[in-house]
């Protein structure tokens, strides 16, 4: 049987400043296969830009209707959220909703739904003009990621921290692509290796 799979997210999710290939649920879906599990490249509802509440948005009014019959869901999203100065609170309560439904799109399986860290965008270059500094940035990125963690174990989902991989930016340059912003081809390669263990035990559940 080949699987499905739905990747739900933002600019991390496509792939922004990458090629289409590069991305890390194309790649996932490529380890999955090199694993001996059949799975379709995934069907990706993800826009550079992106908070909780646009993702809700958009998954409230696609057409036609995603299916509640996919094998495996991987959610990636709130660092706009947290960019715009949206808040914890404003981000936990759409982000449970977003988790209600990658549940539903996963069968109604929590255990087939992997939920990835949001990384940490205060290493990068493009952050040296934000007036909140960097270290404030990391502060509230661990303090979304905290909110998020526990309410994905508290689910039953997968939850794949990639938030201490994406500071490695902060020493090895190669690991952001060329807009200074987002992660280069190389990191996502870093995430799929950190990703792939808990896609494979969903998807063998």
């Amino acid at each position: 049987m080949t699987r499905q799979y739905l990747a739900l997210g933002d600019s991390y999710t496509i792939g922004e400043g990458v090629s289409a290939s590069e991305c890390w649920p194309i790649r996932l879906a490529a380890a999955l296969r090199a694993a001996r599990v059949r799975v379709r490249d995934p069907t990706i509802v993800a826009k550079t830009g992106w908070t909780t509440a646009e993702l809700l948005g958009v998954l409230t009014t696609i057409t036609p209707p995603l299916k509640g019959d996919y094998d495996l869901v991987t959610l990636l999203i709130g660092v706009n959220d947290q960019y715009r100065g949206l808040g914890v609170e404003w981000f936990r309560a759409r982000f449970l909703e977003l988790l209600s439904k990658a549940v539903w799109y996963a069968r109604g399986m929590a255990s087939r739904v992997v939920v990835v860290s949001i990384p940490d965008w205060s290493v990068t270059p493009f952050a040296s003009a934000d007036p909140r500094g960097a270290d404030a940035i990391a502060r509230e990125i661990d303090r979304f990621n905290a909110v998020a963690h526990d309410d994905v174990c508290a689910a039953g989902a997968a939850f794949v921290d990639v938030t201490t991989l994406s500071r490695g930016a902060e020493r090895i340059p190669a690991l952001l692509a060329d807009d200074g912003l987002h992660p280069s081809g190389e990191m996502y390669r870093r995430w799929v290796r950190a990703i792939r263990p808990a896609a494979l035990t969903a998807l063998r559940r």
